[in-house]
């Protein structure tokens, strides 16, 4: 692979940055970027968060957006049956998206039809590429608690629920062997090092300090991308196009495989070759301005610790005279070495030299578009899964792997209840026995089966916005239970835990939310919504429940 440039002859891929609700904007931008290359159409359009899959007026008093920002957007139009998608469309979640719909979707599923919302965290394969993605920000006060918000919401549901959670990150970290495209929504922690920050912090000159004290990005897409090391790796979150490339040592002789660390320099400049799928890593977007107050908090408080938990001070420590005379009962147990989520990397994942891109949202003069080709890290993959030589050259696929992990660990998942627990990490070691007995079953009842094809069954769940009514209300959505959902546990054999009585969802309706644990801003420092923004989870829940280059700049519409 040259230094600077995407492969030839692959899977042809649009990637935008923030959605933002713009829909016929973007698809019009895609459309005559590729008519630019030659292209008929591309086989694939990622779009790498704030969506905003609005269906009406009620989904947006769950979406986390000041009320005289709120829009309808036109989502609705396709989630109706007025318009179709006109590409295959992948999504994931941002801190902007319409929580209510998302809900439902928690395994992923079509959010209109050619629309797919990649759902928490997944794994799926178009064609020879495989696509691994999550969704929402960072948040490390929520990082570790369960997925407990439920309608109605109170404030602090409609903030924690676009966090990532620790234990979808934890299913990632067990994939052992390789995908070829990451996403997610925030950056991952410090992959800027890897590019042009003198170029970065003349656009985004707010961006300096956090970069320096490390509260700059996502600690859990750190730990995914150091795990999977795809060969690309797109996100979006801060409105700046930059690119990046992230490279592994090759572990020592005699070292453990999957050891070796991140090489912490810049990239490369790269040759200017006029190849329109060129990553420009000497990006000058000259879009330069105050942050978007509106999509961005800037922060201003003190970084909060890797995970959302407290320093330990000093008060209350024992002095060490005292300390000796205490029975060996009292002796503090020996730390071992601290354990590197997702660390090491299976002789799997093979790839050493991950791409990466941000992309803005879509507006004039905005970098918000990249066409490219992508080929699969193992060439191999080109034919066993070739293009159709009529229709959509490929189909959307499960992944087997991911369905397995999916399995494993649906023993564990608890849904709707505040007070639950996430069950602590077993470690890699405890969990690969579980999921190689899940792997045989999905080979036996999926594979074996020919059922590995995401089934075109989107239903419309909640009514769609009608035109010329009001973009704004008071009344939240209904929560509905999506045929997609149901069919896609069934598929595994697995529970629905998004079900609900007409009985039950009518109680809980009637109770209202349950009460804000938190009134005033959070302390917290560091972007993504750890400072400025309200306080964390809910509290006092009810219980008991099941619970976007060279490609195209934006142009004037």
């Amino acid at each position: 692979m040259g230094s600077g440039a995407f492969e030839s002859q692959g899977v042809r891929v649009a990637v935008e940055g923030c959605g933002h609700g713009t829909l016929n904007a973007i698809y019009a931008s895609v459309k005559q970027s590729a008519q630019e290359r030659g292209w008929d159409g591309v086989d694939l359009l990622i779009i790498g968060g704030d969506f905003q899959a609005v269906r009406n007026a009620a989904d947006l008093t769950v979406m986390s957006c000041p009320v005289k920002y709120r829009h309808i957007g036109d989502f609705h139009e396709y989630y109706s049956g007025t318009r179709q998608a006109p590409y295959l469309t992948v999504f994931i979640g941002g801190n902007h998206e319409a929580a209510s719909h998302s809900w439902e979707l928690y395994y992923g599923g079509w959010a209109a039809p050619n629309i797919y919302y990649l759902g928490a965290a997944n794994v799926l394969r178009l064609g020879p590429i495989r696509i691994a993605g999550m969704s929402g920000i960072w948040r490390g006060h929520n990082y570790r608690k369960p997925h407990h918000e439920r309608l109605p919401f109170n404030a602090d549901d409609v903030k924690s629920f676009y966090s990532i959670r620790e234990v979808d990150v934890r299913k990632l970290l067990l994939l052992r062997t390789q995908v070829d495209v990451g996403l997610s929504h925030d950056w991952p922690r410090r992959v800027e090092g890897h590019g042009d920050l003198d170029a970065l912090f003349r656009q985004k000159p707010f961006f300096r300090r956090e970069s320096m004290d490390g509260s700059l990005g996502s600690a859990a897409a750190e730990y995914v991308m150091d795990r999977l090391r795809p060969p690309y790796w797109f996100s979006a979150h801060l409105h700046v196009k930059f690119a990046a490339v992230k490279r592994y040592d090759a572990p020592n002789p005699g070292e453990a495989v999957g050891a070796d660390v991140p090489v912490v320099e810049a990239a490369p400049p790269v040759h200017q070759d006029n190849n329109p799928d060129e990553i420009d890593l000497d990006t000058d977007d000259q879009d330069v301005g105050k942050p978007d107050g509106s999509a961005i908090d800037i922060n201003t408080g003190a970084p909060e610790t890797e995970m959302g938990e407290e320093v330990e001070g000093t008060a209350g420590q024992v002095p060490d005279d005292l300390r000796a005379q205490l029975p060996a009962s009292f002796a503090r147990p020996a730390e071992g070495a601290k354990r590197i989520p997702g660390q090491p990397v299976p002789p799997g994942i093979e790839n050493k030299e991950v791409r990466f891109l941000s992309l803005d949202k879509c507006l004039p003069r905005r970098h918000f578009l990249q066409l490219c080709e992508i080929q699969p890290f193992k060439k191999d993959q080109l034919s066993l899964y070739p293009a159709q030589a009529s229709g959509p050259r490929y189909r959307l696929q499960y992944d087997a792997e991911w369905l397995a992990i999916t399995r494993a660990f649906h023993k564990f998942q608890t849904f709707g209840d505040a007070t639950a627990q996430v069950p602590e990490d077993l470690g890699e070691e405890s969990y690969l026995p579980l999921i190689e007995a899940e792997r045989a079953w999905v080979e036996e009842n999926i594979v074996q089966k020919g059922k590995l094809d995401v089934p075109e069954n989107f239903e419309v769940t909640a009514p769609p916005y009608v035109p010329g009514t009001p973009e704004v209300v008071q009344e939240q959505p209904e929560e509905y239970t999506n045929p997609q959902t149901a069919a896609f546990c069934e598929l595994l054999g697995i529970e629905n835990l998004w079900d609900a009585s007409t009985e039950e969802r009518q109680e809980r309706r009637a109770q209202g939310p349950a009460m804000a644990q938190h009134v005033g801003r959070s302390g917290g420092g560091g972007r993504d919504g750890r400072g400025r923004e309200r306080g964390g989870g809910r509290g006092g829940g009810r219980g008991g429940f099941r619970g976007r280059g060279r490609g195209q700049r934006g142009r004037q519409w």
